[in-house]
């Protein structure tokens, strides 16, 4: 590179200091986007975890015939974030009966092939197409919360789970029958001090103001993620960083070629 001997180089020490500060901070920008980049791809989408990880966590799942496609597919969507967590689950299903079909502490991975089961068919006409699981001819249409939540404060006290919580994913279209039950058991909940979760997959809004009254629990009911939401949040946040660290590595490049540096003579 071409020099020029310049023998006032301190009179312009102020120039240089500032020409200095604004390589660093380019440089410290062009590194933190970059690094933050890296930290949203290993690491995915910062949504609280549905179940602590260290937990004895107790998935209940409801798969009556009252869910709608598009629930189905918000239900696929919460058991593919369970399956990624990293821990290890029990796993209930229920409509008007309930069936344990994990055992408490199963790694949440077994949770995929489930997930699975929830993976849509393409829509060839206005019809709904419900995919089928392995207990559709054990279970009828009708909705009973707490043949699925008995069976989980059941599976708690039998196998005398030491750090035991209680996810729901449903719709809440509960039968007005089932009522009176869902409630006493929901107090079994509540005097045992066992923390019960809400996935609220497009459940209505009496449904969902009823399930936080008898657990007490409004802060806990959330909406299930849509499919994909997860993946093109991590996107959306992930190319704008992108293209700051490149912008910034970019400006560095120019000015180290267009910029002379001066020498003293």
């Amino acid at each position: 590179m071409t020099t020029i001997p310049f023998g006032e180089l301190g009179a312009i020490a102020s120039a240089t200091r500032r020409t200095l500060a604004l390589r660093v901070l380019l440089g410290v920008a062009a590194v933190a986007a970059a690094a933050a980049v890296v930290a949203l791809s290993r690491g995915g989408d910062a949504t609280p975890a549905l179940l602590p990880v260290d937990s004895d966590g107790l998935v209940v799942l409801d798969l009556s015939a009252s869910i709608s496609t598009d629930t189905y597919a918000r239900i696929g969507a919460t058991l593919d974030r369970l399956a990624g967590s990293g821990g290890r689950y029990g796993l209930i299903v229920f409509s008007d009966t309930a069936y344990l079909a994990l055992p408490p502490g199963t790694p949440a991975s077994e949770l995929r092939p489930f997930a699975r089961k929830f993976d849509l068919p393409g829509r060839t006409s206005g019809a709904i197409v419900v995919p089928t699981n392995p207990w559709s001819r054990s279970f009828s249409a009708g909705t009973k919360i707490s043949t699925g939540l008995q069976l989980a404060l059941d599976t708690i006290q039998q196998q005398r789970l030491g750090r035991p919580a209680v996810l729901l994913v449903s719709d809440l279209d509960d039968d007005v029958g089932d009522r009176e039950r869902l409630t006493s058991t929901a107090l079994s909940f509540r005097r045992l001090g066992i923390p019960v979760r809400v996935v609220a997959v497009n459940a209505a809004a009496k449904d969902a103001q009823y399930m936080a009254r008898l657990l007490r629990r409004p802060a806990e009911l959330s909406p299930a993620s849509p499919p994909g939401e997860q993946r093109g949040l991590g996107r959306r946040v992930r190319l704008p960083l992108l293209f700051a660290a490149l912008a910034a590595a970019l400006a560095l490049a120019i000015r180290e070629l267009l910029v002379t540096r001066l020498e003293r003579a």
